[in-house]
């Protein structure tokens, strides 16, 4: 009875708390995250401010700055509590402690990124140079025409003479303008994180193909008077990739169309941007190749110690469906000397949120953490020193399941831009509505099979 009434009395106080001192709510708030204690115990765990970067991301979300200031303290405390934990006996109370910490890391983590996404995105509309070609200014005149009423004259042949394109008339659609279709690349550079590693490279052709030496080109040592017999010759190979299509259909009224305020390039853009950065993102992990990029973990994998040309190789967590029990940092070691040295220079990890979450409480043999936070505003995080990108269509952990890459992605994964964006307008479908096919070709693949190395969970 007593126990009830002393539990009640704690109750009592928080709340007189939460209403007389400003802010307190939010703190209550933040220390219940995860859930499963109740919001006094969990206070009196919990050393001061260790969540209040949580609320602090929220209220300064604009700000990179201010988030990765507190992203550094909330690691810092992180490791404390990990390092405790690690020292001490078993306990549940104090393993859901850490993981809320951890969870906050991540959320924060989260935050940064999204503000350094919107200041790039903003730092893409003012791409211009002062300087406008009269021809292209005269196209993106009558393409404005064109989007807004649906008046099309002479677009055909202001898209020759603006140089998008050297036919006279394509099937479907028409171009956008120039700066209209740079804006919406680089708005998927920015959100899309294979876009932000790999190799992206503009291609006016359905069909790239690449040559690639495989080496073999023989040598030999010779006294000057000896002769010089006829050596191997390197052998090349031809990686061919081919662009695909992919679309996106926004809608729209004719009023907003009507209305000359709205700004149409920055509108399609916002469109069509989660749409392809979406299809794209997916596509590049794991794609099937068919009418669609051909993604990193759709090829053959090998061992790494027996790889071979075609196929990527791999090593294992040292557990059947997660992180081996006992030095789980050893197969994050591992996968990075898989990795030969010329391409560890520029090497980054490629994993998801939740993985990444995992490997943040490993530490090497010097009790050294693997993971850190980023060293300033517009960077991110590392492992092993080396930059980690987090990408959700990466798996998560589970049996036979690839979690984590590794490796030098602009050397060895290719995504391929056919130049030109088409929008096809479309007023009669879905009345009153005015729809907007729109569509890209891209392409993509692995280039190099030595660049990139795989974890896989197994033993």
């Amino acid at each position: 009875m007593k126990t009830r009434y002393l539990f009640a009395g704690l109750v009592l106080a928080a709340l007189a708390v939460v209403c007389l001192v400003p802010g307190a709510s939010d703190v209550l708030h933040a220390a219940s995250i995860g859930g499963g204690l109740p919001v006094v115990a969990a206070m009196g765990m919990m050393p001061a401010g260790a969540f209040r970067g949580i609320a602090l991301a929220r209220a300064d979300a604009s700000d990179p700055n201010k988030i990765l200031a507190e992203l550094q303290r909330t690691f810092e405390a992180f490791k404390a509590e990990n390092d405790a934990r690690l020292k001490g006996k078993a306990d549940v109370i104090v393993d859901e402690k850490v993981d809320r910490i951890n969870a906050a890391v991540s959320d924060m983590q989260a935050a940064l990124t999204e503000a350094n996404i919107k200041i790039a995105t903003l730092a893409v509309n003012g791409n211009g140079n002062g300087q406008d070609d009269p021809v292209k200014a005269e196209h993106r005149d009558a393409f404005s025409r064109f989007f807004r009423r649906g008046v099309d004259a002479g677009l055909r042949e202001l898209e020759v003479k603006a140089k998008l394109t050297t036919q006279s008339d394509p099937d479907g659609g028409y171009l956008v303008p120039e700066e209209m279709s740079t804006t919406i690349d680089r708005v998927l550079g920015v959100i899309s994180v294979m876009r932000q590693i790999a190799n992206v490279m503009p291609v006016g052709a359905p069909v790239y193909k690449k040559l690639v030496n495989m080496g073999g080109a023989g040598y030999g040592w010779v006294g000057e008077e000896q002769a010089r017999p006829e050596t191997g010759t390197p052998t090349l190979k031809e990686l061919a990739f081919t662009v695909m299509e992919m679309y996106a259909n926004p809608a729209t009224t004719q009023t907003m169309l009507d209305d000359g305020i709205i700004d149409i390039a920055a509108w399609l853009a916002d469109e069509v941007q989660i749409t392809f950065a979406e299809q794209e993102g997916a596509a590049f992990i794991s794609g099937n190749g068919v009418n669609k990029p051909r993604g990193l973990l759709s090829y053959d994998t090998v061992a790494n110690a027996s790889y071979a040309w075609g196929k990527l190789g791999f090593t294992v967590t040292g557990g059947a469906a997660a992180f081996a029990s006992s030095n789980p940092a050893d197969a994050i070691i591992d996968l990075y000397y898989s990795l030969k040295q010329g391409y560890r220079s520029g090497a980054s990890w490629l994993m998801s949120d939740a993985v990444m979450s995992t490997i943040r409480k490993f530490k090497d043999g010097q009790g050294n953490y693997l993971w850190a936070p980023p060293s300033a505003a517009g960077e991110v995080a590392t492992i092993l020193s080396k930059p980690v990108y987090n990408d959700d269509n990466m798996p998560a952990l589970g049996a036979n399941a690839f979690p984590v890459a590794f490796g030098d992605f602009r050397r060895g994964y290719m995504i391929l831009d056919r130049q030109g964006i088409r929008v096809l307008r479309d007023p009669f479908t879905n009345k009153p509505y005015v729809h907007f096919y729109t569509t890209k070709r891209v392409g993509g693949g692995v280039s190099n099979f030595e660049a990139i190395k795989l974890l896989k969970c197994s033993t």
